[in-house]
């Protein structure tokens, strides 16, 4: 999986884009190994539901720009948290709107 060059601008400019990739091109972008980033998964260092993903078994896929500004910010954690709040708060299950409208369905 390539990223496209509007990905790839987004990553640089910072503009809000959700996408997800997998570990041979969060590999790449990071220069972390595949076994470094297991590492990280396994001992809770990236968060699942927020770092990354499991789509089923087999797939694992990565937040390619939360994994970025985690290492941008490796040694400021508190910066990173406004980030991860950043990206909780794009996502639609956070909306109010889209809460109260499955709240009725259910």
């Amino acid at each position: 999986m390539n990223l496209s060059n509007q990905q790839k601008e987004g990553l640089i400019t910072g503009r809000r884009e959700i996408f997800f990739v997998k570990k041979r091109e969060i590999s790449k972008l990071t220069g972390l190994s595949g076994e470094t980033l297991k590492k990280y998964r396994l001992s809770g260092i990236l968060s699942e539901d927020v770092h990354w993903i499991r789509v089923n078994s087999k797939l694992i896929l990565y937040n390619a720009p939360l994994i970025l500004d985690w290492l941008q910010n490796i040694n400021h954690p508190h910066l990173h948290q406004k980030a991860i709040d950043s990206y909780q708060a794009m996502l639609l299950s956070s909306k109010k709107n889209v809460a109260q409208s499955s709240e009725k369905i259910i």
